[in-house]
């Protein structure tokens, strides 16, 4: 069974960046579409981004699309989004897990524990 854990959240400054990372473990990764989601306090999650099983096709949320750049490394069976110029609205917990990805991002399995996202000076 897929098991993802997220990591490299923490506090950063508005402007700053971060790279955060999605290892799974239980099966190999490159055979599944792999995407992010938030939950910011107080709302609903949003779909940030995803990345197609085969080849180069992404999806981005409009909110993040110039600034998050995500990624995947097959052979490390992790899947990453590089995150520049936050901002105070990214503030969040962030996830990863196995999805739909084209015209928006739709979760389909279970998600990892997540990793916490601060941006504030």
């Amino acid at each position: 069974q897929l098991q993802f854990v997220e990591s490299g959240g923490g506090l950063v400054q508005p402007g700053g960046s971060l790279r955060l990372s999605c290892a799974a473990h239980g099966s190999r990764l490159d055979t599944y579409a792999i995407g992010w989601f938030r939950q910011a306090p107080g709302k609903d999650y949003e779909g940030v981004s995803c990345i197609v099983a085969n080849g180069p096709s992404t999806y981005a949320a409009d909110s993040v699309k110039t600034r998050f750049t995500i990624s995947r490394d097959n052979a490390k069976n992790t899947v990453y989004l590089q995150m520049n110029n936050l901002r105070p609205e990214d503030t969040g917990v962030y996830y990863c897990g196995t999805v739909a990805c084209g015209f928006g991002v739709r979760a389909l399995g279970s998600w990892g524990q997540g990793t916490q996202v601060t941006v504030s000076s």
